[in-house]
């Protein structure tokens, strides 16, 4: 059986070549332990600044906010571009399936993205945030119905869902439309709620659920960023975790330390768990509930004859 890791660790704050030095220690770590994909957390290369607010007040915003937004900016990775072929270069040194979060930067708007990434280097996708949570609309965009993807592997059909977007119903049903067999969960979302969620979506969708969750400490962040000032040392606690397809916990979860957590998969149980229960099959209403999936891109400039 195939074994799967997630990675429970946190950004160098504004210092990506600080966090791709991590992301490649990390990964050989899966590695060395017979991992064959590793889950790295939401924003993780590029950062999540947990308790900074950017300036932002209804109706004003600071020159300081937007010079942090700045440096925000600049630690962001174009997709493709020169971070993506490294995190490329440290999954094929590994021959290793790599599910990397991190934010993206495409023009002057920033994306909390996931990146698919293939045993021989290959970028082979990724995931846009659907809906940024409270805040974090300030600083992300929104994705599309475009980067929904689920990758045929040979490890079994893989797709990711980041963060509160699995506490979108009609999302997750998106993603069992499309087969997923291993359901990546990277977020940064450390309560103990997190732990049980997975695990109803691992029973529901009668899939594989890995979590990645950062664990994320002052020191994480440089000294002068005014990020969560009144929460103590720990910023981020962890509770990575790992389900099987009826809700069984394999790994996880971990709490208030750095983490690597492996499991062995078979998705040849999958058809066993979903004997009494196919959320998209036999358990399927459509002559009532209908989803229908608008993946086209939506350009704001569109350009022709």
């Amino acid at each position: 059986m195939p074994c799967v890791a997630v990675i429970q660790a946190a950004t160098c704050l504004f210092d990506t070549e600080a966090t791709l030095a991590k992301l490649e220690r990390l990964a050989g770590e899966a590695a060395g332990q017979g991992a064959r994909l590793a889950l790295f957390p939401e924003a993780f290369v590029g950062g999540y600044p947990k308790g900074m607010d950017f300036g932002a007040r209804v109706g004003s915003r600071t020159e300081e906010g937007r010079d942090w937004f700045a440096r925000y900016h600049a630690s962001a990775i174009a997709v493709p571009g020169v971070e993506t072929a490294r995190i490329g270069a440290v999954a094929r040194d590994h021959a290793m399936h790599l599910v990397v979060g991190v934010i993206e930067r495409d023009g002057g708007t920033l994306y909390c993205t996931v990146l698919f990434v293939g045993p021989d280097g290959a970028l082979l996708g990724k995931h846009r945030k659907l809906m940024p949570t409270a805040m974090e609309r300030i600083i992300w965009g929104q994705g599309d119905g475009s980067t929904l993807p689920v990758f045929d592997t040979p490890l079994g059909r893989v797709g990711a869902v980041i963060c509160w977007e699995n506490y979108m119903p009609l999302l997750r049903t998106a993603m069992y439309g499309q087969g997923i067999e291993l359901y990546c969960a990277p977020t940064v979302d450390d309560r103990d709620t997190w732990a049980l969620s997975m695990r109803h979506i691992a029973f529901e969708g009668r899939c594989f659920v890995l979590s990645a969750v950062q664990y994320m400490t002052r020191a994480d962040a440089p000294g002068d960023c005014p990020i969560a000032a009144n929460t103590g040392d720990v910023l981020i606690r962890g509770g990575s975790i790992i389900a099987g397809p009826l809700g069984e916990i394999l790994a996880g979860p971990v709490y208030d330390r750095e983490a690597v957590l492996v499991a062995d998969i078979d998705v040849a149980l999958l058809a066993r768990a979903k004997y009494d229960f196919d959320v998209v099959g036999h358990y399927a209403r459509p002559d009532i509930f209908e989803l229908t999936v608008d993946t086209a891109p939506k350009q704001p400039v569109k350009f022709g004859a």
